[in-house]
């Protein structure tokens, strides 16, 4: 299995690579394993025959059953916070927009700086301090 996979972003139909940890490969591992005879193109495949894999609404639908199973207020946690979770935590060690835009496959910087929410006077006391 690999250390990294490519996805087709939907709304720009670009291609973002992302990190599988050996903990993720573990489990994806175990996942296929599991499928047997029903594996096919997809990891997730649909239980209805039309569909070839699960929906996008499926998908939150069990977000939402890990979250409130943690224990947690599964109104905090969506698909598009869980997307978050990787690159917030990088900028904030690094400071680094232009690795968490390609993370994130951002086109435009600004797209990045809004998700990651950080205000127009930060960003600019960050690039102030970066000497060229």
């Amino acid at each position: 299995m690999r250390d990294r996979a490519t996805v087709m972003q939907n709304k720009t139909g670009k291609p973002v690579q992302f990190e599988i940890t050996e903990q993720t490969r573990a489990a994806v591992q175990d996942w296929l394993s599991s499928l047997g005879a029903r594996s096919g193109r997809y990891l997730f495949p649909s239980r209805f025959r039309k569909r070839p894999h699960i929906s996008m609404r499926q998908y939150a639908r069990i977000v939402h059953g890990w979250v409130a199973g943690a224990g947690l207020d599964s109104s905090a946690y969506g698909t598009h916070s869980m997307r978050r979770a990787r690159p917030a935590p990088i900028y904030r060690k690094t400071g680094n927009r232009r690795a968490v835009q390609l993370l994130l496959g951002h086109t435009k910087l600004e797209s990045t700086v809004r998700y990651l929410g950080i205000e127009v006077e930060g960003a600019l006391s960050i690039s102030e301090q970066v000497e060229l």
